[in-house]
Order: C-alpha cells, then sequence, then structure tokens
C-alpha cells in the first residue's frame, strides 16, 4: 500500500512539473513540419524562391534585411507575422525604431500575392517569412537549410513590444543570454545568429557611444580597436543619423565566416558584437570558426534558424491565414 501511494505521489508530481514546464515554454511546434503544404499548394516553396532569387538578383544588399525581418518577427510575440501588419495609427512594429531600417517587404507582398493566385487562403505570411529568409541566403551562396511550415498568422501588433523584446545592438553578454534564452535559444545559437551580421549595414547612431562618448568622458569603448575606431570617426560624425556602414567590410554582400574574424580582432560594429568574447563559450565558437576550413558554421546557421522559426509560433486553429500580409483579414 505505501509503494503504491508513493508511485502515485511521484505520478502527480511528474504531472506538476511537466506542467509547469510547459507553461513556460517559449515554443509550441506541434504542427511545424517540412513539406506542410506538399499536398494544399505543392508549388508554394517554388513560388517563394522564384520572387526572392529575382530580387537579390537585381539587389544583393536586401539579403541582409529580409533575414533580419524574420529575426525581428521572430523575437516579437513569436514568429506569426505581427511585424508585417500595418495600423492607422502607426503603432505597428513596422514603425517601432529598430524596424526603420528592414527593406524588403515588397518582396513578401508579391510573393503573397503569387501564392494566393496559385492555392488562396493556404500559405500564411509568416511561412513566407521563413521561407523568404532562407532563399535570401540560398541567393547568396550562404547557408540552406529545410524549413519547418505551418505557422498561422497572428491578429496584433504593438509598437511597444519591440523594444522590450528585441536585442539591442548596445547589450552586453549577460543581457544577450537572458534574451536568447527567454526565447528558447542557448550560447551557441546567439553566437550563431549574430554570425549572420556577417551580411548587410549597420548606421551611425548605433556605433556612436562606441565612438564619442563611451563612459560619458568624452572617450570611445576600449574593446573597439583604434584604427578602426579611428575610420568609423571618418565617416560618422555625431550627430549623423543616416550613413550606412558595412557590417563586415568588404565583405558585407558575401555570407561567410569574416564576421567572427574581424570580431576576433575587436572590429565588430556593435557592443553586442565585441560582447561574444566576453563569454568562455561564444568566445569558443568565434575563435573556432574564424576561418572556412572545416567550419560547421553554415550548417549550425541553419540548425539555429530552424530553432528560432519555433519561438511562439501559433498553429491549427489559432490566429489565421492572412489573404494581404499587411492587414488582418
Amino acid at each position: 500500500m505505501t509503494a503504491l501511494k508513493m508511485t502515485i505521489s511521484c505520478f502527480f508530481f511528474l504531472q506538476v512539473i511537466s506542467c509547469l514546464l510547459s507553461s513556460f515554454a517559449p515554443t509550441n511546434v506541434q504542427g511545424l513540419q517540412v513539406g506542410f503544404y506538399d499536398k494544399a499548394c505543392p508549388k508554394a516553396e517554388l513560388i517563394v524562391k522564384k520572387s526572392v532569387f529575382e530580387a537579390i538578383n537585381k539587389d544583393p544588399t536586401l539579403g541582409a534585411p529580409l533575414l533580419r525581418m524574420f529575426f525581428h518577427d521572430c523575437f516579437v510575440r513569436g514568429c506569426e507575422g505581427s511585424l508585417l501588419l500595418e495600423l492607422k495609427n502607426k503603432k505597428d512594429e513596422k514603425n517601432a525604431i529598430p524596424n526603420l531600417t528592414l527593406r524588403g517587404f515588397e518582396i513578401i507582398d508579391n510573393a503573397k500575392a503569387a501564392l494566393e493566385k496559385e492555392c488562396p487562403g493556404i500559405v500564411s505570411c509568416s511561412d513566407v517569412l521563413a521561407l523568404v529568409a532562407r532563399d535570401a541566403m540560398l541567393a547568396l551562396n550562404g547557408p540552406s537549410w529545410e524549413v519547418e511550415t505551418g505557422r498561422r498568422d497572428g491578429l496584433v501588433t504593438n509598437i511597444t513590444e519591440v523594444l522590450l523584446n528585441l536585442p539591442s545592438p548596445f547589450n552586453n553578454i549577460s543581457s544577450l543570454i537572458t534574451q536568447f534564452q527567454s526565447k528558447g535559444l542557448d550560447k551557441k545559437d546567439l553566437v550563431v545568429l549574430s554570425g549572420g551580421h556577417t551580411i548587410g549595414h549597420g548606421h551611425c547612431p548605433q556605433i556612436t557611444n562606441r565612438l564619442y562618448n563611451f563612459t560619458g568622458k568624452g572617450d570611445s569603448d576600449p574593446n573597439l580597436d583604434t584604427k578602426y575606431a579611428a575610420n568609423l570617426r571618418r565617416k560618422c560624425k555625431p550627430t549623423d543619423t543616416t550613413t550606412a556602414l558595412e557590417m563586415d567590410p568588404g565583405s558585407f554582400k558575401t555570407f561567410d565566416e569574416s564576421y567572427f574574424k574581424l570580431v576576433s580582432q575587436r572590429r565588430g560594429l556593435f557592443q553586442s558584437d565585441a560582447a561574444l568574447l566576453d563569454n568562455q563559450e561564444t568566445k569558443s565558437y568565434l575563435l573556432k570558426h574564424m576561418n572556412s576550413d572545416k567550419s560547421t558554421f553554415f550548417k549550425d546557421f541553419g540548425v539555429s534558424m530552424v530553432k528560432m522559426g519555433r519561438i511562439g509560433v501559433l498553429t491549427g486553429q489559432a490566429g489565421e491565414v492572412r489573404k494581404k500580409c499587411r492587414m488582418v483579414n
């Protein structure tokens, strides 16, 4: 009898623990699968790929903002397309400061319009975002991965949620680790996804504090290479709010491992880049993958993108499948 009571008690204890863990889980991957649209819209992925490749062939610099778009969507409310919604009062995610430099929304619209023509009401905007991010990297001869699909679209967008959830270029390593962990991502995911900075641009307002007044005494960030800092000061005056800077100078259109080498030389553009050297685990990965020889960065990037694509997804009957990505049905 005592053994039976203990067994019953253990069962209920495990049930409680299971419920608690599930209530804190940052993802809901039930319903996601590779090839979700194979029967309902078999040409879906080819349609998206065509739209992306046509756009990247005309303007290769679109690759980075299309990748960032998926990242910025997933970290705020989950990967459910809330970034794409537009409100008349402009209080939507798209108008939050970190998202003002995003470009390529017309590519999402074009892909979605082609999908609606082929199979109306089937493919969600959030899945279009996920597929576009992968295809943009593929168009740049970067990594490729199998994209899980089956997401549905959210109904809410809120400008105030962006700064609360999106990692900042000013963050230190502790803040970055905490933010990534809150989304179900680990330290390896942090440094791997930061490797996406191998393409694209940053802007002067994101680094002026590192150049002119880092500690409030008119100094520059001691973790920034002095020659690189001098070069950046020539491009960015203290009041400059518009000048674009290559994240990976000389290689900003090419997806490769050179970002890791730059960071190791204290030439990462953002504080968040430099911060990767302040943790042994992130630093170890960074130093190991500075060169393409025997690097697993491309493979690792795909794995981390799949993990990120599971954050807060809506599946089944949750949300909706929007007809147009900029508005709810």
